[in-house]
C-alpha cells in the first residue's frame, strides 16, 4: 500500500526542494487530479481506495495527502474543524449551513526547530484565519466527533448545525 502513495507523491519531491514547497505542490496536484463528490466515500473508506478512484470528499483528500507525506518519510497529521464560508453577494449567511471540514498539516523543519503548516487540498490553499481547528490527530478515527456505543433497536443519526462567522468588533 505504501508504494502507491510513494508513486503518487514522487513527482512533487524534487531534490533540494524545501518541504513546504513540496507539500504545496502535492496539495495542488491533489486538488487538480481529484473530483470532490459527496457520497462517493464514507468515513471508513481507506485512503488507498480514494486514491484509486480519484474522487472523494475533504477527509479523503486530507488522508491521501497525509499518506503521501508519511510514505516519503515526513510527518503529517489530520486536522478537523470548520471553514468560514461567505454567502454570495446580496445573500444572507445561512445559519447552521457550515459543515465540518478536514485538511492536512505537515511538519516543516526550520531554523527554530520547525513548525506545522496547515494545507487544504480540497480548496488548494493554506489554512488561514477563516479555518477553525477543533481537533488534531493521526487520522479521522483520532478526531471523530462521536464515539461509544448506543444500545437499542432504533437507528440513531446525530444532527449537527454550525454557523461560523467573524467575531463582532470591539
Amino acid at each position: 500500500e505504501r508504494e502507491v502513495f510513494v508513486a503518487y507523491a514522487r513527482p512533487s519531491f524534487t531534490p533540494g526542494t524545501p518541504v513546504l514547497v513540496v507539500a504545496q505542490d502535492l496539495m495542488q496536484r491533489i486538488f487538480k487530479d481529484f473530483t470532490y463528490e459527496s457520497l462517493s466515500t464514507d468515513v471508513s473508506t481507506p485512503a488507498v481506495e480514494a486514491l484509486a478512484q480519484r474522487k472523494g470528499v475533504c477527509q479523503d483528500f486530507a488522508h491521501i495527502m497525509i499518506a503521501c507525506m508519511r510514505a516519503m518519510g515526513l510527518p503529517a497529521r489530520y486536522v478537523s474543524g470548520y471553514l468560514l464560508t461567505e454567502p454570495p453577494p446580496g445573500q444572507p449567511r445561512l445559519v447552521g449551513a457550515d459543515a465540518s471540514h478536514a485538511w492536512a498539516a505537515v511538519w516543516c523543519p526550520g531554523e527554530d526547530g520547525g513548525e506545522w503548516f496547515d494545507l487544504d487540498p480540497t480548496n488548494d490553499r493554506a489554512a488561514g484565519e477563516d479555518y477553525v481547528t477543533l481537533a488534531l490527530g493521526r487520522d479521522y478515527s483520532d478526531v471523530s466527533p462521536l464515539s461509544g456505543v448506543i444500545q437499542g433497536g432504533e437507528h440513531h443519526v446525530p444532527h449537527v448545525a454550525v454557523t461560523v462567522e467573524p467575531a463582532a468588533g470591539p
